[in-house]
């Protein structure tokens, strides 16, 4: 119930429309007990018996004056039923969608705010289950869960108090089959409530599966598994329709029991009741009035299983949504951060190490002076820590020990959202949204204008590109960019980066995806943006790490050798190991494209590019 109660909060900026709705399921519930009332009291006082001389009553005798009074009375207390009733399903279902409104984006709002370390653990299909799924589950428990109890506990009360008051006899025979029924819908509840539980985790499950193959389309087809993806979704539908059919089994079984008491109870009240007038000790009207109240108690109780059944299902979607609610991210600002202004760009690390779990180190030790406007390189095998070390400046994960420094001040010490604004990344799965190129570039400064736009989308080296688009800037890109090409995403979101003109730039294997001549064009516009900013680069190509200030080599989370490239060629040590095997065959390539460039260049009356050891 704890997780139930949680909710109530929820209901407070609704109070006002909770409590109309509770008027008017009171309205309703004497209104609906009221009619058989009227009914009895008809048939007592409207029509009287003729006795023969025996005694027997052989024809009756009709008020119509009254009669008519009662049949409009019927009429009126059906109309104002049925506008109560009205009033009841509307707020309540009024009330539900706006709780539900407020945990979805109560939802999303705490899963923005995570740090990288818990989306690393739980995957987006689970996520996406509990925001849609469980949260229609608790709208479900607010409109016909939480009012409909109320309802039908108030209906008890009213008629149990009004059979009491006609006969008490007549009334204790009525209930008696009133605790069975509450027996077995809290045995069948705690039979349901974990299974609903389980049905919610495998829906997650079949949602996480199908989001998986869906976004994973072009790898499933590339290596032919489609007939594997197929049989697992199979396998967690089957795991569903199973678990369905138990839950269905169980319903099935609980409703025709309920069912067959009901209509015994209904059996004994009238064969009592008949006993009762026959000695003279109830009036014929008392009866009807008897079992027309029974009859309308009738589906109220059956339903007390299915209410149950739906707080049962509220309680266990209330406690996985209440997970995402009361995740909290392990990077977390304090209550004192300041707000980072004036940003030169002087970025430390100072014997900073870091473990994803706390067990397992990914950094030692690691230590890093980058003044303002240099470029630092990172450089070293798979696993090396070079994306972590990146991930750490923006404190998308926080260190385990040592700190990180911009200007002299611990970034831990300011607000995420000034330290981020300050810091533009270019990763290395390149991520569109889908809309138009216009947005996608304009994403982090969507007041941009397109003059400032354009000017970026040139100096990404993309404005021919898109410009030769049938509608240029506003052409629609498709889900992660697919209509476009692995180097034309990668200048996208390097433009994207560059409008954002911050002091510190991360480019993780920024032109990983491009060929040598997009790549020359990138870096030509990137060596000119980042004057006057202090630049991080993962990056294989020789190129950029040729221009590097400084020269980060990394083996198994530890800087092993540090300097320029030409300090670093003339030492033994991995450094030249991936020299030889992977540079030097960029070298010579590099040399005949730069040697093409300085031609084209010089026959164009500009000055040519240096050579391949040059210098930067």
């Amino acid at each position: 119930m704890r997780y139930l109660l949680r909710l109530l909060p929820y209901l407070k900026p609704y109070r006002w429309l909770f409590v109309a709705g509770v008027l008017c399921t009171i309205a309703s519930a004497g209104l609906v007990m009221l009619n058989p009332l009227l009914v009895g009291w008809a048939i007592d006082f409207g029509l009287k018996p003729v006795r023969n001389e025996r005694g027997i009553a052989v024809d009756f005798a009709g008020n119509e004056r009254l009669l008519l009074l009662a049949a409009l009375a019927i009429v009126l207390v059906a109309i104002g039923r049925g506008l109560a009733a009205f009033g009841q399903q509307f707020l309540g279902e009024n009330i539900g969608q706006r709780v539900a409104y407020d945990l979805r984006n109560r939802i999303y709002d705490n899963i923005q705010r995570l740090s990288f370390a818990y989306h690393d653990r739980v995957h987006s299909g689970q996520i996406m289950s509990r925001a849609t799924q469980d949260v229609e589950n608790i709208r479900i428990f607010f409109n016909m869960g939480g009012i409909r109890l109320f309802y039908i506990v108030l209906l008890l009360f009213v008629a149990l108090g009004g059979m009491f008051a006609i006969n008490w006899q007549l009334a204790l025979v009525s209930i008696v089959s009133f605790p069975i029924i509450a027996w077995r819908s809290i045995v069948t509840s705690r039979r349901l409530r974990p299974l609903w539980m389980e049905i919610q985790q495998n829906q997650a499950m079949l949602t996480q599966v199908s989001e998986e193959g869906l976004s994973g389309i072009r790898v499933v087809k590339a290596f032919a598994r489609e007939e594997y993806e197929a049989e697992k979704f199979r396998r967690v539908s089957q795991r569903q329709a199973d678990l369905n059919y138990t839950q269905a089994r169980i319903q099935a079984f609980h409703a025709p029991l309920m069912n067959a008491i009901s209509m015994a109870q209904i059996a004994a009240t009238v064969g009592f009741g008949s006993w009762l007038i026959a000695r003279g000790q109830l009036a014929p009207g008392a009866l009807l009035t008897f079992v027309l109240w029974l009859n309308l108690l009738q589906l109220p109780v059956r339903s007390l299983g299915w209410i149950i059944n739906i707080f049962a299902r509220a309680a266990s979607a209330a406690e996985r949504v209440f997970e995402l609610i009361d995740a909290e991210s392990e990077v977390k600002e304090k209550p004192n951060a300041i707000v980072l202004r004036d940003v030169k760009g002087h970025v430390r690390f100072e014997n900073v190490s870091f473990a994803y779990n706390n067990v397992s180190p990914v950094l030692h030790d690691i230590t890093i002076d980058a003044p303002p406007g240099k470029l630092i390189a990172l450089l070293g095998p798979a696993g090396s820590g070079k994306s972590t070390i990146v991930n750490l400046i923006p404190r998308f994960y926080d260190v385990s020990a040592g700190r990180i420094t911009i200007d002299g001040i611990d970034i831990r010490d300011v607000t995420i959202e000034s330290l981020r604004k300050n810091i533009g990344i270019v990763q290395q799965d390149v991520f569109l949204f889908v809309g138009t190129i216009r947005d996608n570039i304009a994403y982090g400064r969507p007041d941009a204008t397109q003059e400032e736009i354009e000017r970026v989308a040139k100096a990404a080296r993309i404005h021919d590109f898109i410009v030769s688009l049938p509608n240029g800037y506003d052409e629609w890109v498709g889900e992660r960019g697919v209509t476009l090409s692995g180097g034309q995403k990668q200048r996208i979101a390097i433009a994207r980066t560059l409008l954002l003109d911050p002091k510190i730039l991360i480019l993780d294997d920024a032109t990983a995806s491009v060929d040598s001549q997009t790549e020359f064009l990138i870096q030509q516009a990137l060596h000119e943006l980042m004057t006057g900013r202090t630049t991080f680069v993962i990056a294989q190509r020789l190129r950029t790490i040729m221009r590097a200030d400084e020269i980060i080599v990394l083996d198994r989370g530890r800087i092993i050798q540090r300097g320029t490239h030409a300090e670093l060629i003339a030492q033994e040590g991995l450094y030249r190991r991936i020299y030889e095997l992977e540079l030097k065959d960029q070298e010579e390539a590099l040399g005949k494209v730069l040697a093409d460039e300085r031609a084209a260049g010089l026959q164009r009356g500009f000055r040519a590019a240096p050579a391949p050891g040059g210098g930067s």
